[in-house]
């Protein structure tokens, strides 16, 4: 996936809010900017990091530029990082198209936000005629706190662990489902559940895969011209 405009590089002030972001542009002007993500973002909103903007040139918005990427050492040397929560999806969409995913090649029909479950949708629903349904969840990951293991989740999430649950019973109606992690960390060569940060998501976590939810993790190769999903990294218990 490419930007659809050169990004914009800008020292970061604060992050605050959940969803803002104060920074200052080479040019020394400061202004507010977007932040599609509500997680926690340990070691990825240190104040002074530099990081790259996109620029919506929509003069509806209320805020115009969005924080995509920051350039931070997580450990294991300086890398740049994903932190745009909604580009994992999109992501999976291309790698559908192209078949990059093994598991997830050859279904005719790929749909997106499907209902299912109890009040959820699916990331995306794919089918064909010769074999089940397959429910596909999609979890972006950017929490490193040891070098190159990626981990989710970076905070306790009653979302994440409703997911589970969904899946799980997809499992038991006879379809398949599949868990997938994108990890924003290029150097990420391993993932693990983060269990002490959600005891709850990782029990759940546990529970589905031993009912016959699928677990993959894929960690992506970043620029500042653009991401893409580009290996699979085994899931780790330590």
């Amino acid at each position: 996936m490419r930007f659809g405009t050169p990004l914009i590089p800008a020292m970061l002030a604060r992050r605050y809010k959940r969803f803002l972001a104060d920074v200052m542009f080479e040019s020394g002007e400061m202004t507010t900017v977007h932040v599609a993500n509500p997680g926690a973002m340990t070691g990825l909103n240190r104040p002074y990091s530099r990081v790259w903007l996109s620029d919506s040139q929509n003069p509806m918005r209320t805020l115009r530029y969005s924080w995509e990427l920051v350039e931070t050492d997580l450990g294991s040397g300086p890398e740049l990082v994903g932190v745009n929560t909604v580009l994992p999806n999109l992501l999976v969409a291309e790698a559908l198209a192209a078949g990059l995913i093994p598991e997830l090649r050859d279904y005719p029909s790929i749909r997106r936000e499907v209902k299912y479950g109890v009040g959820s949708r699916a990331d995306f629903v794919l089918e064909d005629d010769k074999r089940p349904t397959c429910y596909l969840e999609i979890k972006n990951v950017h929490l490193m706190r040891q070098p190159h293991r990626a981990e989710f989740p970076d905070c306790v999430t009653a979302r994440g662990a409703k997911h589970l649950e969904d899946l799980s019973l997809m499992v038991a109606g006879g379809a398949r489902a599949v868990l997938l992690f994108v990890i924003q960390i290029p150097s990420a060569d391993r993932f693990a559940v983060a269990r002490d940060i959600d005891h709850a998501y990782a029990a759940g976590f546990d529970r589905a895969r031993q009912k016959g939810v699928e677990m993959l993790a894929w960690r992506c190769k970043i620029t500042t011209g653009g991401i893409e999903i580009a290996a699979p990294v085994p899931i780790v218990e330590e």
